[in-house]
């Protein structure tokens, strides 16, 4: 951020200047892929593989600063396979390139990918990552070295998303419809340019050993893990894919008849009838990503590994609070919007574990049930989605059960359920406590010193002041007997 942007971020957002002032200061950067150390996994030794680096850098800052962090050679591998991906879908998105052309390239681009030598220079001029395909020969060399287990998952998924994205460019050209009808229809678009890379990293995290085997055949939750953070960026990109004319929002959610609309760029109106049809479908489209939120938190529970679990955590909060942004929101329907980097900062900062993850998600779903209006078609199919979100955290992570800065469980004495814990407590250390009352005493009876006779016990306030008050009786009737005897014998 520049000079003036800081200054008027302090006097217009002086909260946001602190936070991102404080993420700055104190987030500790996990690992430097420049470093000498670290040449041996980032590859940063080798002039293709910083060319890949930048690439990667160039395609996606915010994404690729999290692929960095990750340890070993997993961050090398992860960000190939992005760019092997990126490049797909490049080639995909080109309106310039005509079908016969693109066709035969799509369905043989994991060729492509280990063929020595090969790039594609076919792409329209303003294409954003034309530069990638110009140079792909570089990603290739890299490919090729990495390990067998790596590049055949790599090369695996990439052959499954090039046949999907085939399938549906060739029939966008020749049926000429160019919208998809149906949320199946919808699902399995997403499920070929994101779920994919969601089971492809989860192999990934198993192959690398970082994770457990089990977690690379979690297909279900990889793919809902995909599916959020794709179904998100589409609903956040819709101004910008409708004037490029890409429309990937599902007819069935947006062309209902209550809403009145035959095409999608008939919700950038501005008129009050049409934004209040709008936000009506946009909140079927949040609907819709709403109900991949529990298998993601599902997912992130199953990761053992801090770089792996922050790798995934950070956009799955970061797609939650876009949802949070968009819902409702008619400002979606003319500019594209992010949330704030303060914010952003502040997810990352707090994304550290299952537990507060799961946090972040009830926040941002308490704050989208705030925002939904009894109008909506969709209100109590919104509140169901949200409070599933409340639901699962509350089996996993009881709001009763507070968690302290030095990591201590306590319990809530306010909340009804913490109160029934305490006397539970309560009453399992009288009942213990009784019961080791009732060793002792049976090991005196019996003139045999038992385990139990020798342990600390644990005994209430009344009970200490009756051994006390005896003890003292006790000291005093021997005290008195000692003065008669002595009075009685100076006598």
């Amino acid at each position: 951020m520049a000079v003036t942007n800081w200054i008027a971020l302090l006097l217009t957002h002086p909260l946001e200047f602190r936070t991102l002032i404080q993420f700055y200061l104190y987030h500790e950067q996990k690992r430097d892929i420049a470093a000498q150390k670290e040449h041996p996994t980032s590859g940063w030794d080798r002039q293709s593989m910083r060319r890949c680096w930048e690439f990667l850098d160039m395609t996606s800052r915010s994404f690729s600063a999290v692929i960095k962090e990750v340890e070993g050679d997993l961050a090398r591998t992860i960000a190939l396979f992005y760019l092997v991906l990126r490049g797909l879908d490049t080639i995909e998105d080109d309106m310039t390139i005509a079908d016969d052309v693109k066709q035969p390239i799509l369905r043989s681009f994991h060729v492509h990918t280990v063929t020595p030598g090969w790039n594609y220079d076919g792409c329209g001029p303003n294409e954003k990552d034309r530069q990638l395909l110009v140079e792909y020969d570089t990603v290739v060399e890299e490919v090729n070295l990495l390990l067998p287990e790596y590049k055949n998952i790599i090369i695996d998924i990439t052959r499954k998303m090039e046949n999907g994205m085939a399938d549906y460019t060739h029939k966008a050209a020749t049926t000429g419809s160019i919208y998809l009808e149906t949320v199946s229809e919808y699902d399995l678009y997403c499920h070929y340019v994101a779920g994919l890379v969601g089971e492809g990293l989860s192999r990934l995290f198993a192959a690398s050993g970082k994770e457990a085997a089990y977690v690379g055949s979690q297909l279900e939750l990889s793919n809902s893990m995909g599916l959020l953070l794709q179904k998100t960026n589409i609903i956040r990109d819709f101004r910008e894919d409708v004037d490029d004319k890409r429309f990937f929002w599902p007819r069935e959610i947006w062309g209902k008849a209550e809403y009145g609309f035959t095409e999608m760029k008939q919700m950038t109106a501005t008129d009050p009838d049409t934004v209040r049809r709008a936000t009506h479908a946009q909140s079927g489209m949040v609907l819709d990503a709403l109900r991949h939120a529990v298998d993601s938190l599902d997912y992130l529970r199953m990761l053992r590994n801090q770089s792996v679990f922050n790798f995934c955590a950070i956009p799955a909060a970061m797609a939650i609070a876009t949802l949070e942004l968009c819902f409702m929101n008619t400002q979606m329907f003319q500019r594209n919007i992010k949330i704030r980097k303060a914010e952003a900062a502040t997810l990352i900062m707090r994304a550290t574990n299952p537990r507060e993850v799961g946090l972040i998600f009830r926040e941002y779903a308490r704050k989208i049930h705030a925002k939904a209006l009894p109008s909506d078609p969709n209100f109590i199919r919104i509140s169901i989605a949200c409070g599933k979100i409340e639901s699962w955290c509350e089996h996993y992570y009881p709001s009763f059960m507070q968690i302290g800065h030095t990591g201590t469980q306590t319990v809530d004495p306010s909340d009804p359920r913490g109160q029934v814990v305490i006397r539970q407590q309560q009453l399992d250390s009288s009942l213990a406590s009784k019961k080791r009352i009732e060793e002792l005493r049976a090991g005196v009876v019996n003139g045999t010193a038992t385990k139990s006779a020798v342990e600390p016990l644990e005994i209430g306030k009344g009970e200490l002041f009756m051994y006390v008050g005896a003890a003292f009786a006790v000291v005093m009737v021997l005290t008195l007997g000692v003065v008669w005897a002595l009075l009685k014998y100076i006598k």
